[in-house]
């Protein structure tokens, strides 16, 4: 099949044409949105990534196209209306895993780098400042740790922070059996917030989880805590978090997600000014750590996610009903 990659990336391109035997992939750097579907012409289908825009306008002028399939090279599908796929008969397909391990372990750099700030550190050290003021951290053994979400990514988290000697707490509509049989003990959200000093998100975005993190959980947390979020920027209600910050309630932010980010991530604006004030005011407090959304960015979780990806594909082409397909 001939397939349109969007937003695509170098590393796309390294990681597809390595594992690619079978389909015809055209690259291009541009997100899909209303004002780029034109690309799509003469293609097959379309893969995609998470901060394309494939709403009911832009599902539909893919059918006008002929667009079978649209491939997700990701887990998360909150930005594709699936209603419209299927009103105009087009297969979804994603990844629903690709090394759950690489989200999971970023989730805890960014803990450590928050907690013994490294990165202030390094930062000192080069500038030949040998100083330990306020650079005094915590120890994480004995500290209860919230995991909100439990599938792959939290159980991997949950797994490699029993392993720091901390009490685990979960939360899941659907409790996870391999943790339940691990000891992890599930409770309901209020509790988990009120007991817990650091609070990992591992949750998808949904109209349940959406600012899952506004005022009134915040409230609910103990002072001090830190917050880690490595899923979606839509569950973080940012203007509360910011406020949380400012009246000195929370006491860290670690993020890899945000919910503006798709004018933003993946791009250099080093050289620009950057008009989102709230992405600045979060950048601007020295307990804060962002990161670009790079959480996935592994070559096993790159890999996987080529080769699942064009499996995917194959499958379609072959009309074998694929386990992947939404």
């Amino acid at each position: 099949m001939k397939i349109a990659f969007f937003s695509s990336k170098i590393y796309d391109k390294i990681y597809f044409n390595r594992y690619n035997t079978y389909h015809e992939l055209k690259y291009f750097e541009n997100p899909l949105n209303a004002e780029s579907v034109d690309l799509a012409n003469g293609y097959d289908g379309v893969c995609v990534f998470v901060n394309d825009q494939l709403n009911a306008e832009v599902i539909a002028q893919l059918a006008a196209r002929n667009i079978k399939i649209i491939a997700l090279r990701c887990a998360g599908f909150n930005n594709v209306d699936l209603r419209a796929a299927q009103k105009h008969g087009i297969t979804v397909v994603r990844v629903p895993a690709y090394s759950p391990h690489a989200v999971a372990e970023h989730a805890v750099a960014l803990i450590m780098t928050l907690n013994r700030k490294t990165h202030k550190a390094y930062n000192r050290v080069r500038e030949g400042n040998f100083s330990l003021e306020r650079l005094t951290g915590f120890d994480l053994y004995g500290k209860t740790v919230g995991v909100i979400g439990t599938g792959k990514i939290g159980e991997a988290f949950a797994f490699i922070m029993k392993g720091f000697g901390c009490k685990v707490l979960a939360y899941d509509i659907h409790p996870n059996p391999v943790l339940i049989n691990a000891g992890i003990q599930f409770v309901e959200l209020d509790e988990l917030f009120a007991q817990s000093d650091v609070i990992s998100l591992h949750c998808p975005l949904t109209p349940q989880t959406n600012r899952l993190i506004n005022s009134e959980s915040l409230e609910k947390m103990k002072p001090n805590a830190m917050l880690i979020n490595t899923s979606r920027g839509g569950l973080i209600d940012t203007k509360a978090v910011i406020n949380a910050l400012k009246n000195e309630k929370l006491g860290y932010l670690g993020i890899d997600v945000y919910e503006q980010e798709a004018d933003l991530f993946f791009n250099d604006f080093s050289e620009s000014i950057i008009q989102d004030d709230m992405l600045m005011r979060l950048m601007s407090f020295p307990n804060v750590l962002i990161t670009a959304h790079q959480g996935f960015f592994t070559e096993e979780a790159l890999t996987q996610i080529a080769q699942v990806t064009l499996q995917n594909l194959a499958d379609f082409e072959n009309k074998q009903l694929s386990e992947n397909t939404l």
